[in-house]
């Protein structure tokens, strides 16, 4: 069984501050993030002139394609942030650093413990290192013989790849202008020659 994906603030912020969250719901389908990550995107989007686009756009989609999760402490989801944070989940919910890659990583979990497939979309350097963590420790169970699900980990550069040659971004102009606007956003984002998004193999 297959949850919807689980995105993060900053992929959240970029592609709707550059209008393309069609872009986005067209490759990975309907969407959800958890309460804190939203309170992130909200404030950040108040905050900064560059993602005060996602202010408009935030509640449509959070009304059509994308399920807010709640982050309230169910015993489920208490253990996982006990046990990923190595400390009271209570505790660590007053932390807000990385709190939202951190959430999204354990309701990631929490779904994968009871047997579906999550895909989690996170460019953060730290969270996608917990996601791939995690990601293993489910895969070694599941070998072991535990019914559980897993965890697929993209970034926003798969999310790209897959949007190549469709209406969305539909040659490698396309591809280019979008990218350079997305990185304008998040300098963590490599130079588009380091990446495979204007590769021949991408587009044949």
């Amino acid at each position: 069984m297959s949850s919807r994906p689980i995105i993060d603030a900053g992929p959240s912020l970029n592609f709707l501050s550059i209008n393309k969250e069609r872009l986005l719901i067209g490759v990975l389908g309907k969407l959800s993030t958890p309460e804190t990550v939203e309170a992130e995107v909200l404030r950040k989007a108040h905050a900064d002139r560059r993602f005060k686009a996602v202010t408009a756009t935030w509640g449509k989609l959070t009304r059509s394609c994308i399920q807010v999760l709640s982050d309230d402490l169910t015993p489920e989801l208490a253990a996982v942030i006990s046990r990923i944070a190595e400390m009271p989940a209570e505790q660590r919910l007053k932390t807000p650093k990385d709190l939202g890659e951190l959430m999204v990583v354990a309701h990631a979990v929490v779904a994968a413990e009871r047997g579906d497939v999550v895909t989690v979309l996170i460019d953060d350097g730290a969270g996608a290192r917990l996601a791939a963590a995690e990601k293993r420790r489910l895969d070694r169970s599941r070998r072991a013989g535990r019914q559980v699900g897993g965890i697929s980990l993209v970034s926003t550069l798969t999310v790209l790849e897959g949007a190549a040659k469709t209406e969305h971004l539909p040659d490698r102009g396309a591809m280019r202008e979008t990218y350079l606007r997305l990185r304008g956003l998040d300098d963590g984002l490599p130079p588009i020659e380091r990446t495979r998004l204007l590769e021949p193999a991408l587009w044949t």
